[in-house]
Parts: structure tokens; sequence; C-alpha cells
């Protein structure tokens, strides 16, 4: 018998990912990550990690499966939350979720694990794993869920071979629905509890005052764009290469103050991020206005008013080499070597056809139509059919 150790969320889809492998004859062993002791900031009634403790624990015991709690505070201190705060300081907006996967489950968890015997990590993701031969070694593929819904195939973008290789997702053949059938007529007590939100491992969290702890507010103006601002009808100037017209396509639009008027004040351009429209607090205006860009040294929000505004929209994105994670090595691209995909720059989004264009320092991703609020720190993940193959985080 193979020993899998499932990392038990206390939430649904893990439930019933520990339940299918027991029933395909492995040896399983739940195990609960503590990643937070900080209630401060949490909204407590909406997640706290006691109660998923708890629930995760009620589970174990009804699969009749060993169960234990690691705590793995420390690390996730260490490699999220201050990795979250720098990039907030500098103006870029992190994904929690996707470096939670990388560092922690996929790898401090994955440690435990491996340690304590396990030949497999389990985890509640909807989405699959495919292998097959090249040249005489295994090749891991990280395939879309068949629920498209809920695919979470995006937040697994950074698994490397080595990481995949160990990796099991029992359900990502299922829908949410059947799975939460299978809970209730197991009877578990996650069978109705709803999906968790906001930070991986953490619950709700809220994020202003999160940042607060360490990145300290400072009043600063917001400023509308007006959409007819001639920064956007500028003629395209002649290009003497294609990697010049790339860098065009990419480029971050220069806003000063005097091209738009001032409408509001804020605590801090790096509690904001580029497309959100929550939280500015600005009123009276025809269209609600939508952050367009935010300039974290003279502490300045862009606006600009709906979500067709076209200081929201770039044709195209850039990740540095060092930011660059193939999945299929196999794949990877040579200097100069362009490849068709499906690209998303956020989970749940549609897949986007792009080009990948990969020069010296990086590789470019020029979608087909202008995407909206493409925002650096986040990550593009690129796909072909339904195998995610590559990632970076958009710089």
């Amino acid at each position: 018998m193979k020993r899998v150790i499932v990392g038990l969320s206390g939430g649904v889809d893990s439930s019933v990912a520990a339940y299918l492998l027991k029933e395909q004859g492995y040896e399983v062993i739940g195990l609960f990550m503590k990643n937070w002791h900080d209630d401060s900031v949490t909204i407590s009634d909406d997640c706290p990690w006691l109660d998923d403790s708890n629930d995760a624990m009620l589970v174990a015991d009804k699969l009749g499966i060993p169960f234990q709690t690691v705590d793995l505070s420390e690390q996730y201190k260490e490699r999220i939350v201050d990795y979250m705060f720098d990039e907030y300081q500098k103006g870029r907006t992190p994904n929690p979720d996707v470096l939670c996967n990388r560092e922690i489950k996929f790898d401090v968890f994955m440690k435990i694990a491996l340690n304590l015997g396990a030949d497999f990590v389990a985890t509640g993701h909807y989405c699959r794993k495919g292998v097959f031969q090249k040249d005489g070694k295994d090749i891991y593929q990280l395939l879309s869920g068949v629920d498209t819904n809920k695919d979470q195939s995006y937040f697994l973008c950074q698994l490397s071979q080595a990481q995949l290789s160990k990796a099991l997702f029992p359900i990502g053949e299922l829908t949410k629905p059947e799975v939460r059938k299978i809970a209730a007529d197991l009877d578990l007590v996650t069978a109705d509890k709803k999906d968790s939100q906001g930070l991986c491992f953490i619950g709700k969290v809220r994020l202003p005052e999160f940042l607060q702890q360490k990145l300290q507010p400072k009043e600063g103006v917001i400023v509308e764009i007006p959409s007819e601002q001639n920064l956007y009808t500028q003629s395209q100037p002649t290009f003497t290469s294609e990697e010049e017209q790339l860098a065009y396509l990419t480029r971050k639009i220069d806003y000063h103050v005097s091209d738009g008027k001032i409408v509001g004040k804020h605590q801090g351009a790096h509690y904001f991020t580029k497309g959100q429209r929550k939280g500015l607090a600005v009123g009276g205006t025809v269209e609600p206005l939508f952050v367009i860009e935010t300039d974290v040294v003279e502490n300045v929000i862009y606006t600009g008013q709906g979500k067709e505004h076209p200081g929201l929209f770039k044709k195209a994105l850039f990740v540095k080499n060092d930011e660059v994670h193939w999945i299929r090595e196999d794949l990877k691209l040579e200097l100069d070597q362009t490849m068709v995909v499906e690209a998303r720059i956020r989970y749940r989004q549609p897949l986007q056809n792009a080009t990948l264009h990969q020069v010296d320092n990086g590789l470019y991703v020029v979608f087909e139509e202008l995407q909206s609020a493409i925002t650096e720190g986040q990550f593009v993940a690129w796909y072909l059919n339904d195998e995610l193959v590559g990632s970076g985080v958009i710089s």
C-alpha cells in the first residue's frame, strides 16, 4: 500500500479527496497546516483556523484515518507574508495562493510528508495530473480540472516536475456538485460548508489592516484621467525591430498629476491595485472610478471612469527571465522562438489566445485581444489545450 498524506484543510474538497484515496486502497493520513496565529486582522467568524482544524479532525475520525496538525506559521510568515509586504511596497500585487502552493503546500509541507514516509501528497484542487514518457523519462503534466467552472490549475502554475511527480489530485475528474454529493452521502461535517475566501489558509483578512502592520498609511491624492486624454491617442512610432514593437506594447504610461484632476485623497498608494473599483470612496462621477495606475514613489493613484477606460487596457505583458517558469521544461523556448498558446492573467479568466516571444532578457506574451488590468506581480499562465505548461510573474 502506497502512503498518501492529504492536506486536510477543513473544507469539503480535501475531505472528499481523502475519502477517494482511501477507497482506491491507499494508506491515507490527514495533516492540517496551521499557518497563522494573528487573529487581530482576520474577520474572525468567517473561518478562523480553529474551526477548520476541528472540522478536519472530525472528517479524519469519520473516515477512520490518522490525523495530526503541523504548525507552519513561521515558514508561512517568512515565505508568504514577508514576500507580500515586499511586493506591495514596490507597488506590485502578489498572488498569495499561487505562492502558498509553490512554497508551503508543495515544498515545506511536502518535505514533512515525505519524511513521514509518504509516497505522495494529495490536495483538494480541481485539476488533474498526466504522465507520459519522452526519451525514456517520465514527464508530468498539469491538466485543467474537468469542472471548468472550478478549474484551479492556475493556482498550481508554479509547480515543478519534481513537485508534480509526488502530487495527487483525487477530485480533478469531478465537478463541485458531485464532490458535495459524495460528502453529503458520507454525512461529512464539511458537506455544506462554504468555500473559504481570502488568503490561502488564513481565512478572510482585512487587507488594508493586514498591510498596515508593516506599511504605514500615507496620505496622497486620487487623480482622475479623462478617457479622451491625448496620452491615449498618440500615433505609434516607427520600429526598427520586432522587439522594439513588443516593448512598446508593454510600456507603462507615465502619468502626471497635471494630466487629470484631483478628485479625492487616499491613505497609501501601496494599498491599491490596478483595476480596483472598491475602496476609493470618491462619488459624483457618471461611471464608477477604476484604478488605472498607482505610483508608490509619488504616492498617487490614477483613476479613470468606467470599465472601458483606455487606461485599463493593454495588448501585451513582459516576464523577466528569472521569473519565467516552465512546468514542461522540455517545451521551454529558445531565443527568438515563439509559441501560440492560450493564456490567463487571473484565476477564472476565460483563456485568451496569445503568442509567446522569447527575447534575450525575458518573455513577451502578446494577446489577440486587449486585456483589462494587467497587473504587475500577478501571474500569467499559459496553456496548450487543457495543459498548463508554464507561467511567470508579470513585470
